[in-house]
């Protein structure tokens, strides 16, 4: 009776599997150890699980192995680091995980220590580690390779079905069976096959020997026959059938900065990972790694200098490859433009200082989505390649190509490509079923014969293991699978830009935004808040520094320690709030350090600057800075708390000494319970505390379609999946309106400022809201404070907007990005929660109405309702996310003509970062500009000190798509020398204008 193709294939995976009960001749157990320094035994549970425990014991090979064919097999219970120390004074060092458990020796007698914590890769607890197995292994080296080439085979033949060679491989496969000489004494047999699950399914099974027979030298030489014959089989097959397709392979090990562990947990995972991958350098030459992350290396140099050495070395010799170029693998979605700067520029000049190179290559695999602004910074970091495969995990559309050109806000292209492999990823597997469906997937292979494949467990790291090596050099003699041989990723990509310049390759133009994963742009407020904040007080810090600089003090001192820790913690997932607790306990202790260093640097600036102004007669005076680029009305926050506004305007990077007592408020504030206005804008308060008409004095325009700052609670978010990172398309068929008001009270009543407190309660929380308005101010602004102890629920603000129009205009990194308000396509209906970062527009012609924040992400613009994200309480992997206190503001802001006429970027600049003030006596009124601008309005992304030179960097960006005329005014013998690039280095821009749509143009001052 003749066979189905397969019943034959899982005749022959039956006869593979009985293959591997032979693999060790012989193995010898390894006894006495020790648990910190207490003797253990086999089997034993572990005495203690807090923190890092270690075992030791010493070993023998037995006489007569050959140490080239021995191997050390453990399994302590846990994630470990394991040492092996020769008497000759040499040490190896191993990263022990699930995936590798074995490892080769250099000597008959050596101690075994391990650093071990009782976790899996991916952070689980292991609640009852035991010290499972230790032992030594004598392989016989022909039937490992045999089992493993049958294996690959049976893959081969289970993913090319129906393929013509499918028949001709299941003869080679059951040909090389048949000529095998097995044993089959019955005791022997027996105990060899116990392990086995079907002999573990047996009531009772029969007494066995502890040491059954290996092969003998026939049978042996019968295996080594049929493994000689397959290959020369599968050679022959090759030239019939070649290989269809080029696969580009790179050994990875994705390691997550922090996610379900703690960093300090990343650091042994560093180290453990790094030195297996070494091992693997060391047994093949042909063998290549990548790593990318400033940091990770920053790290390794300073926790483990040998072994930063001996990557050194490796990267040399070029089978280690450094590659990224930025000082983590960052979110982009919500980082401001210059922290996304920071991170190229301390990641390029980590590289080029510690490996004398920098990168081409923009390596972010696993993030959530890529702002627009993205491929301009990398240019300008001299980096003109870009890899994700994050695209393929959109659940609605797929982007269009898979080697294309992506274009940025401004029009600089960087050539990127993703892979499309469904076996993990880019934690790829070396095998013919991973193989065949990434070829088949890439799409961009009619225009290039070659794909990237990245291989090795990863996200908890660990990495390639000896077998995938092992399997990439016996697919080389496989027909039909794709070509797959190691290489570095500049290879790849410098192959790729041939393909470019001589074939028109796709075009994909402004954001990658990611259709999975949304509710990562509100989940953990608090880190996302304190980061914000953060980027803030470095900036702003920075900027007085040199402002002060200007005016005659010494070169600011640099804050790149400060930014490492802000970099850090961009880590793509720390800032989307996808980590356990102990993550956000680090990162919110962190980014309080960075903040503290920030505004201590920024008292210190205020006192230089005071220190520089004209002497004179005001005595109850007051040094106020404008730490922007934009002209801004006179509002501050004294000291003791009140506030003055007036009509005054402060320059951009303007200083202004005033008279405190001469300050008179702009006429026209006046509040009541259910009505707050001034000179600009009155706004009505309904019974329910929402704002339920905002009218614009200027054109007379009521700016609401509806009660405006609804508060919306949404019970039923709990996602199918990634309970923190995603929100359902569904969330909102259940929603809740927070209407009942506790309490409505007047709790500021002054000519400068004026505000109403509204108390609310939902469930077991509570809100309580102010809503402020300055005497001069433009914006209503909204000041949250929640107390928040409800699980799995969303909370969000909406407003129905009087305007209508088929976009929004949504902040970005160093500009916009306009999204459509309405769901004629799939792809516009997929983006319903979308990034913002400090505001989000809706206008028509002549008049629209803003939504401002100054610590929230996650945006809606749909039909005329704006929306803001206000909270969410998932339970995986913190059980408590955003449980507790929290206090951030948000601000409706009606307004004449669109955003950028109307003002709305000044004004989200004035809620993220007003100005700043410092009394002081014996002082002239005067108002100071360093540094002046004129032409096109521009937006501040940095005044800092220079890295590497004299002088300061001003880095400034146009923030709307406009193009025209912009030039500094320096005074003081100060003068600019650009344009340089974002490494502050000398750059070409071509001819036109001075400032052009989303341009980012930096320059040096020096005097």
């Amino acid at each position: 009776m003749s066979l189905t193709l397969a019943q034959r294939l899982d005749r022959v995976k039956v006869r593979i599997d009985e293959l591997g009960f032979w693999r060790a001749r012989q193995t010898c157990p390894i006894s006495d150890w020790t648990f910190n320094g207490t003797p253990i035994a086999l089997g034993e549970f572990w005495p203690g699980k807090d923190g890092v425990q270690h075992f030791a014991a010493h070993a023998a090979v037995p006489d007569g192995w050959p140490i080239e064919q021995t191997r050390l097999s453990l399994n302590v219970g846990g994630e470990s680091l394991v040492s092996l120390d020769y008497p000759e004074g040499h040490t190896d060092q191993f990263g022990l995980d699930p995936y590798h458990e074995e490892f080769p020796l250099k000597g008959k007698n050596f101690a075994i220590s391990t650093d071990s914590v009782p976790r899996l890769p991916f952070g689980q607890p292991v609640r009852e580690p035991q010290l499972m197995r230790a032992e030594l292994i004598w392989l016989d080296l022909p039937v490992h390779r045999l089992q493993l080439l049958l294996t690959q085979i049976a893959e081969a033949i289970s993913v090319l079905e129906g393929h013509d060679v499918v028949p001709h491989l299941l003869d080679a496969a059951e040909t090389g069976m048949r000529g095998l000489d097995w044993p089959s004494a019955t005791h022997d047999y027996i105990a060899r096959m116990a392990p086995s699950p079907q002999q573990q399914r047996i009531w009772q099974l029969p007494e066995t020997t502890d040491h059954p027979e290996a092969l003998n030298q026939g049978e042996r030489a019968s295996v080594a026959s049929a493994h000689e014959a397959l290959v020369a089989t599968l050679q022959t097959l090759s030239k019939r059938f070649p290989p269809q397709g080029e696969i580009a392979l790179t050994g990875h090990a994705h390691i997550d900065l922090a996610w379900l562990w703690p960093y300090a947990e990343t650091r042994r995972k560093m180290r453990r990972t790094f030195h297996t991958a070494l091992s693997l350098m060391d047994q093949s030459t042909d063998f290549r790694f990548n790593q990318s992350t400033a940091h990770y290396y920053a790290q390794i140099e300073a926790d483990d200098p040998a072994l930063f050495d001996r990557i050194t070395q490796k990267v040399k010799s070029g089978q280690w490859e450094t590659l990224g170029g930025m000082w983590v693998e960052p979110d982009t979605n919500m980082p401001t433009g210059e922290s996304l700067v920071r991170q190229v520029l301390y990641g390029q000049r980590y590289f080029e200082k510690k490996f004398g190179t920098r990168h081409t290559i923009c390596w972010l695999p696993d993030c959530f989505g890529f702002s627009g602004a993205l491929p301009q910074i990398l240019k300008q970091g001299g980096i003109d390649n870009f890899f994700t495969i994050k695209v393929n995990w959109n659940e609605t559309n797929k982007i269009p190509a898979d080697l294309f050109w992506w274009e940025g806000l401004d029009g600089s292209r960087v050539l990127t490509h993703t892979f499309d492999n469904p076996m993990q990823g880019y934690n790829g597997f070396v095998r013919p079923d991973c193989f065949v469906p990434t070829w088949k997937n890439f799409r961009g292979k009619v225009d290039h014969p070659t794909t990237l494949l990245a291989v090795g467990y990863g996200d908890g790291g660990g990495g390639v293991t000896p077998e995938m090596v092992e399997r990439e050099v016996q697919l080389r003699d496989f027909p039909v699978l794709p070509k797959a041989r190691w290489t570095t990723v500049r290879s790849f990509f410098d192959d790729a830009h041939k393909t470019a310049a001589s074939q028109t390759l796709p075009v994909w133009q402004g954001e990658i935004y990611l259709e999975l994963h949304r509710a990562t742009l509100t989940t953990q407020s608090g880190v996302k808040r304190k980061h914000r904040q953060a980027e803030r007080a470095l900036i702003t810090a920075e900027t007085l520094a040199s402002l002060a600089h200007m005016l005659g003090a010494n070169k600011p001192e640099s804050l790149e320690p400060h930014w490492h820790m802000v970099l850090k913690n961009e880590f793509h997932d720390i800032l989307p709030g996808s980590s356990i607790s102990e993550v956000y306990q680090d990162a919110e202790r962190e980014l309080d350090g960075v903040i503290d260093a920030g505004q201590t640097a920024q008292q210190k600036g205020l006192s230089t600057i005071a220190g520089q102004m004209v002497k004179g007669e005001i005595e109850d005076g007051l040094i106020v800075v404008n730490p922007t680029l934009s002209d801004r009305s006179m509002r501050v926050r004294l000291a003791d708390g009140s506030t003055i506004a007036t009509s005054k305007t402060i320059p951009p990077l303007g200083i202004a000494v005033i008279d405190t007592k001469a300050q008179t408020p702009v006429a026209g504030l006046n509040v009541s319970t259910t009505k707050i206005e001034n000179a600009h804008l009155c706004a009505t308060i309904g019974s329910d505390g929402t704002i339920t008409s905002l009218v614009h004095k200027a054109t007379g325009r009521e700016a609401l379609a509806g009660r405006g700052n609804q508060l919306w609670a949404y019970p039923v978010d709990k996602p199918r999946n990634w309970d923190a990172w995603d929100v359902e398309t569904d969330y909102a068929e259940r929603g809740e309106e927070i209407t009942t008001i506790d309490k409505i009270e007047i709790v500021e009543n002054t000519p400068h400022r004026a505000a109403v407190r509204i108390t609310r309660h939902f469930r077991n929380s509570s809100i309580a809201q102010t809503i402020a308005l300055a005497a001069n101010s433009r914006r209503l602004d909204i000041e949250t404070d929640l107390d928040w102890h409800d699980r799995r629920v969303f909370l969000r603000t909406l407003t129905p907007a009087a305007v209508r129009s088929p976009g929004a205009s949504f902040e970005s990194a160093y500009g916009v990005t306009r999204r459509t308000t309405h769901t004629n396509t799939s792809w516009d209906e997929a983006m319903f929660e979308a990034p913002a970062h400090r505001f989000v527009d809706l206008s028509e012609p002549g008049f629209g109405l803003a939504l401002l924040n100054n610590a929230k992400y996650g945006h809606s613009a749909k039909g005329n309702v704006l929306g803001l994200s206000l909270l969410r309480s998932p339970i995986y992997p913190d059980p408590l996310a955003d449980e507790g206190k929290q206090s951030f503001t948000y601000a409706l802001m009606p307004h004449e003509g669109d955003w950028f006429d109307g003002g709305v970027r000044e004004e989200a600049d004035d809620l993220n970062q007003p100005l700043l003030s410092i009394a002081g006596s014996g002082l002239q009124a005067n108002v100071v500009t360093p540094v002046s601008v004129a032409g096109i309005p521009a937006a501040l992304s940095a005044l800092k000190p220079a890295e590497d030179q004299d002088g300061i960097v001003l880095r400034v960006y146009e923030p709307a798509g406009r193009r025209g005329n912009f030039a500094l005014g320096l005074e003081n013998g100060w003068r600019a020398t650009g344009p340089v690039s974002i490494m502050e280095e000398p750059m070409e821009r071509g001819a036109g204008a001075e400032l052009r749509p989303f341009e980012i143009r930096s320059w040096i001052l020096t005097r």
